[in-house]
């Protein structure tokens, strides 16, 4: 199999529409702006205050006023804008981020999401997850299906501190792609190098298998 995070940045990207304004989490999401769909075009905004931020600067190309929210330095596209974060979480807040791509430490069979506290670790706390779960329209969690040891990531309940109650949309893994629906977590798609047995066996949540999964 590929690298797993380039195959969950692939296929999240599938979910964007043209004309999308999009928030991207550290990490894979970031990635998942390197796969956009043949003529789509995203408008990716930046909780620290930018909207049509582009790519991350090549070496030696950064301009230290153009950052995002991870410190990350990044380019800018023509027509950007750059403001407080008073108005960043105000567009978040106001609904107006279609789809928000994020990391996960844990999801749940209630689309409940667990993100921001590491056992053992000193972390800086959720930073903008909270309000982009609860203000996009479209929360997509990007994630390994297991962490550590083949620990599953996908869970009956979490375990560890909540970042949002049931505001999953959508689950992309190496593995699969689930939705979360009111009956449960859906197995819409599996990876072609992957099976429904194996994405069953490594996920501890109960999944509904429709008799027309998809493969990716």
């Amino acid at each position: 199999m590929s690298d797993p995070k380039v195959i969950i940045a692939q296929r999240a990207a599938q979910f964007f529409e043209d004309g999308d304004v999009v928030n991207l989490g550290i990490g894979i999401p970031e990635m998942a702006g390197n796969y956009l769909p043949e003529n789509v075009h995203i408008i990716i905004q930046s909780e620290n205050g930018i909207l049509l931020m582009g790519p991350a600067a090549e070496p030696g190309q950064e301009n230290v006023d153009y950052s995002n929210a991870g410190g990350a330095y990044v380019t800018i596209l023509p027509g950007a804008s750059f403001f407080g974060s008073d108005l960043s979480f105000g567009l978040i807040r106001g609904g107006h981020v279609n789809k928000t791509l994020l990391g996960a430490l844990q999801v749940d069979e209630q689309g409940s999401l667990a993100s921001h506290i590491i056992p053992g670790k000193m972390v800086p706390g959720m930073g903008g997850a909270m309000d982009l779960v609860s203000g996009a329209k479209c929360v997509i969690v990007t994630t390994t299906h297991t962490a550590k040891g083949n620990a599953p990531k996908i869970l009956h309940k979490c375990t560890l501190p909540l970042t949002a109650y049931k505001r999953v949309n959508w689950i992309v893994t190496e593995l699969a792609v689930i939705e979360v629906t009111k009956e449960g977590l859906v197995l819409r798609e599996v990876q072609s190098e992957s099976s429904v047995e194996e994405v069953v066996s490594k996920t501890e949540a109960k999944l509904i298998i429709p008799k027309d999964i998809k493969t990716f």
